[in-house]
């Protein structure tokens, strides 16, 4: 049975608003359904990542092309509690490495709201530059291409890329699994 609520539903939360606001049971359940649903029709999604030291649901990162959309999306989004650890930064490289190396994308975007200051730090981390769209509805569009970019740049070994998505020194990143407390998890 997937938890569905948990402190990241808190109606009074703040720090859910970049990613469509705190989310009651139904809200969660439709977003588990279209990540998963993501994964069964394109063969990629976000991935859910778990903390090791405590077994728990921290947050969410991968890939993300819905029709509409600027581009072939990296996106990340965690719990409040563990911004600041790099976990969003982390997420984001090794989804790179294999949006690039399984998926053969060329680039990927990371669309974010304008005033969300902590992912778009995390975008220049990761190497990404802004980019101009008008299909961006108001948000800030970073680019990040496979040519010029290297996992070096940001402390990934050429031992991790083979080790893949799943492999972080303090998360695990996989597929969201039953048992997963899915959250309406935060921008950074």
């Amino acid at each position: 049975m997937i938890s569905l609520l948990g402190p990241c539903f808190s109606p009074t939360l703040r720090f859910t608003r970049f990613i469509g606001g705190p989310q009651d049971a139904t809200g969660a359940w439709r977003n588990l359904c279209l990540f998963a649903g993501a994964w069964s029709g394109q063969g990629y999604s976000n991935f859910s990542v778990i903390e090791k030291a405590t077994g728990r649901w921290i947050g969410r990162a991968g890939a993300w092309f819905p029709p509409g959309c600027v581009g072939p999306e990296i996106g990340w989004a965690f719990s409040r509690d563990v911004w600041g650890k790099g976990y969003a930064t982390e997420a984001a490289t090794r989804c790179l490495i294999w949006a690039f190396e399984e998926l053969g994308w060329m680039e990927a975007v990371h669309i974010i709201h304008p005033e969300n200051y902590a992912s778009i730090a995390v975008a220049k981390r990761i190497g990404a530059i802004p980019r101009v769209s008008e299909n961006a509805q108001k948000n800030l569009v970073y680019v990040t291409t496979r040519e010029g970019w290297s996992p070096k740049d940001n402390g990934i070994t050429k031992a991790d890329v083979r080790r893949g998505p799943g492999t972080t020194e303090d998360a695990i990143v996989r597929p969201a699994q039953s048992g997963d407390e899915v959250g309406g998890a935060a921008e950074a």
